[in-house]
């Protein structure tokens, strides 16, 4: 084991081999207590489930879609066993429970992330997304400042057809290290230290400019329309997280250059090499052609979405996997799908969403807003000042998740009930709400906070000291242009 990832392996095993233990005694022990006055049985249980997941998930005590099914079965059994308020002296049933259970597979939010996966699947079938990321690369010239600058790039287009961090991220580090072996740079240099941290930043911050880059952010969007009955399209969102995600990205060159000076300036014949790479892939298939008018086409209708035509995100999205699908016309077969699609992902977000959902129900959400609010000093707050200390709250809490989803599906419903009970007028619950989701695609400061940070890391190019010391000034800056931007773009867009 190198010295770059023994810092780091030790302390999540020692997390894993126990959090399974921690999780059920934290389970355990809260169902014991007496539910506190007015909160039902079954609510107080789900805030019980919710503390086993957030510890579940914060320690990686078993796999995340391992997880999921451990979810899935206490949930059906302590709903279903919990008093039914509805009917005296009877039990909800466990097939109430796993009607529960199952909910977030009916949500279309579940649904657009499945359907997103088929289309990381058909660019890692056709190599698409590999094309685009070499033809950028090329052009955009070979000085150390340009080639950081191509890596950004690459992040930020990649974003718009690849609806998968992960797979960005894992299409994008082998060409960087591609490229890092052919320009005849080390892997210890500070260069390629650079290139590969903002290979997996880049896509972090991506991941607030666009919907649906990453899967987080249809959790949210599923629990706004389950919640406050709004469904936000691509373009509101893209209106409101675009400038910040753009001033982010500038923000992300200027900390690695300062903070890790590149130890090359120029690579001679450096766009040379990557044009063979390009050349290398030979001519457009015809599958790659299929699926770049696919991807556009889908880009267009979710663009476009309540302006040219009233098809959700969700709805197109399904139809342009069906087209890819398509015997004759389409791209790939179900058999060659099925091995590229995480299924355990899929399950996992799925039930995350029905985590969530439950809470909701329950009133296990209200009730615990209700203790919030006063607790953060929020009851009667300015939005302004309500959205930085919730967003203080999640960038700390990150701090224990590998998941941006598994934070999501365990914070958001409850951030909308706290919004929701606050009792300052003219309190944009909606806007505030998909600022704060914002937050939670912020894991810059540990390699350990987001998947795609670990595929990078994988690489054994930087270290999780280099990662902290570019991390920490990244979200830094990343809360005051939250603050920022509330204070005048949000706020003019009526967000805040």
């Amino acid at each position: 084991m190198s010295e770059r990832q023994s810092c780091v392996i030790p302390q999540r095993s020692i997390r894993k081999r126990y959090g399974l233990l921690i999780a059920l005694a934290a389970l355990i022990g809260l169902s014991l207590i007496p539910a506190p006055q007015g909160l039902s049985v079954a609510g107080h249980r789900m805030l019980a489930l919710l503390v086993f997941s957030v510890i579940l998930w914060m320690t990686e005590g078993v796999s995340y879609p391992v997880s999921g099914v451990i979810i899935a079965a206490l949930m059906t059994f302590l709903i279903g066993m919990s008093p039914n308020p509805e009917k005296a002296g009877a039990l909800y049933g466990t097939t109430q429970g796993m009607t529960a259970a199952l909910a977030g597979f009916s949500n279309t939010a579940c649904a657009l992330v499945g359907a997103a996966l088929f289309i990381s699947a058909a660019m890692t079938k056709t190599g698409l997304h590999r094309r685009i990321a070499l033809k950028i690369l090329s052009i955009i010239g070979t000085t150390a400042n340009r080639i950081i600058i191509g890596v950004i790039l690459v992040g930020l287009v990649l974003s718009f057809f690849v609806p998968s961090t992960t797979a960005r991220v894992a299409c994008l580090v082998p060409i960087v290290l591609g490229i890092i072996t052919a320009f005849g740079v080390d892997k210890s240099s500070n260069f390629a230290a650079v290139l590969l941290i903002a290979t997996a930043q880049a896509d972090s911050i991506w991941n607030v400019g666009i919907k649906t880059a990453a899967a987080q952010n249809m959790i949210a969007v599923g629990f706004i329309r389950q919640q406050l009955g709004y469904d936000i399209t691509w373009l509101e969102w893209f209106i409101a997280a675009a400038p910040y995600a753009l001033l982010m990205s500038i923000a992300l060159f200027f900390v690695l250059v300062k903070i890790i000076p590149p130890d090359v300036s120029e690579i001679p014949g450096g766009r040379e090499i990557v044009r063979k790479q390009l050349a290398a892939l030979g001519p457009m298939s015809a599958s790659e052609i299929k699926l770049l008018c696919i991807s556009i086409a889908l880009l267009f209708f979710w663009t476009t979405e309540k302006i040219l035509h009233d098809i959700d995100t969700s709805s197109s999205t399904l139809a342009a996997i069906t087209f890819m699908m398509a015997p004759r016309l389409g791209i790939m077969t179900w058999e060659e799908a099925q091995q590229r699609i995480p299924w355990g992902t899929l399950f996992l977000f799925g039930m995350g969403i029905s985590l969530g959902s439950a809470i909701v129900s329950t009133k296990a959400g209200v009730w615990l807003a209700k203790g919030i609010a006063p607790f953060f000093g929020l009851s009667t707050a300015s939005p302004f000042v309500i959205v930085l200390t919730l967003a203080a709250f999640l960038i700390v809490i990150h701090l224990g998740f590998a998941s941006a989803s598994g934070l999501a599906a365990a914070m958001i419903p409850i951030i909308i009930e706290v919004l929701k009970n606050v009792s300052t007028p003219g309190l944009n619950v909606i806007g505030m709400t998909m600022i704060l989701q914002y937050v939670v695609s912020f894991g810059f400061i540990l390699p350990v906070n987001a998947p795609q940070n670990m595929v990078a890391f994988g690489t054994e190019t930087f270290t999780v000291s280099q990662f902290i010391r570019t991390g920490i000034p990244l979200t830094i800056i990343a809360y005051l242009l939250v603050a920022l931007l509330s204070a005048t773009y949000w706020k003019f867009l009526g967000l805040v």
